[in-house]
């Protein structure tokens, strides 16, 4: 089972890895910040030197549509925010 889903790709991550050298990842409701720790640095080969986690609740969302309102929720996922070593970085987009 792959502890990293997907990294986050939003402005406010991109300025945060450009500033403050942080990325996030969207990763496994089970995971523990160690097995983040250990997944990060095997795939980017980098060193992470702490990592951040927190469950974002689902937003409810509404749409008007012909027959009616049609209400339901997002899913709810854990955020992971990991903070590299001095002078380290990742890039996304190298292999695109």
């Amino acid at each position: 089972m792959e502890i990293i889903i997907k990294p986050i790709v939003t402005e406010k991550m991109t300025r945060l890895g450009d500033k403050l050298n942080r990325y996030g990842f969207r990763v496994q409701r089970d995971a523990n910040k160690v097995e983040i720790k250990k997944a990060v640095e095997a795939m980017y080969n980098v060193t992470v030197t702490s990592v951040n986690t927190m469950v974002v609740c689902p937003k409810t969302k509404t749409r008007y549509t012909k027959s009616g309102v049609v209400e339901g929720r997002a899913a709810a996922y854990k955020k992971a925010i990991v903070t590299l070593k001095k002078g380290e970085q990742i890039d996304f987009y190298s292999n695109i």
